[in-house]
């Protein structure tokens, strides 16, 4: 796997918890979208030891900086993060992950997203604005909250500004917001499903978040007669 020095450019708060940061693209460095990197980062007081995590890159490739998106906790990595201030060295290693858009256009992709497993489709859906794909690519995105979904405002715009995308969230724990929220409410269902498929066409699904979420979707694309062969997935696990 190769390896790349780069630095700190800037953080940003992408939802309540949810912080993104902005590397600068080494060079030599590309990626496809839906791809993720381990960031690796010196641990405080310590002789020399390191920590590493992977994540999927948000940022698109024609972009300039390195982007990645996570929920903030009191791990000492996450801590570590949280530290670096503007200009800090960091270390890549990457680029990897098998989770790409299929290459048939005129196959439709239905994007599942489940909290901050939103990132890899972020990666994909700015690339196909970008490059003005001719292709149908649906997202739903299930949140507890509309404070807690990552990127939601901008999902909304790429949806409004491009014909070939669609954007659904829905949220799980909509009477804990304090934000007016006047769209789908509950779990991602087969009628949520149904409402982006239309019964010509066969699509590809790309199923990310927790473990549990995924196996549940999972479960119920199969009711629905969705076969494993139309199905791929990441699991997304805290820390």
């Amino acid at each position: 796997m190769n390896a790349f020095d780069t630095r700190l450019i800037s953080r940003e708060v992408v939802a309540e918890g949810t912080l993104a940061f902005h590397f600068k693209k080494p060079d030599g460095f590309s990626f496809k979208p839906g791809q993720a990197i381990d960031l690796v980062l010196r641990l405080p007081e310590s002789e020399g030891e390191v920590a590493r995590h992977a994540f999927s890159l948000v940022s698109a490739p024609h972009e300039d900086d390195l982007v990645v998106a996570t929920r903030m906790r009191d791990s000492l990595y996450k801590k570590t993060l949280a530290s670096l201030a503007q200009g800090d060295a960091v270390r890549i290693e990457g680029p990897f992950g098998s989770l790409l858009l299929h290459s048939d256009r005129a196959r439709p992709a239905v994007f599942i997203a489940g909290g901050i497993g939103i990132t890899p489709f972020m990666s994909m859906l700015r690339q196909a604005a970008f490059e003005n794909q001719s292709r149908d690519l649906s997202l739903l995105y299930s949140n507890r909250r509309p404070e807690d979904a990552a990127f939601l405002d901008e999902l909304q715009e790429l949806a409004t500004r491009n014909r070939g995308i669609k954007v659904i969230a829905t949220m799980t724990d909509i009477t804990r917001s304090k934000r007016r929220w006047d769209g789908p409410t509950g779990a991602i269902n087969e009628g949520l499903v149904a409402s982006v498929v239309t019964r010509d066409v066969n699509p590809v699904y790309y199923l990310v978040g927790p473990p549990g979420l995924v196996e549940a979707l999972r479960d119920m694309l199969s009711r629905v007669g969705i076969g494993d062969d139309d199905i791929r997935s990441e699991e997304f696990y805290g820390y």
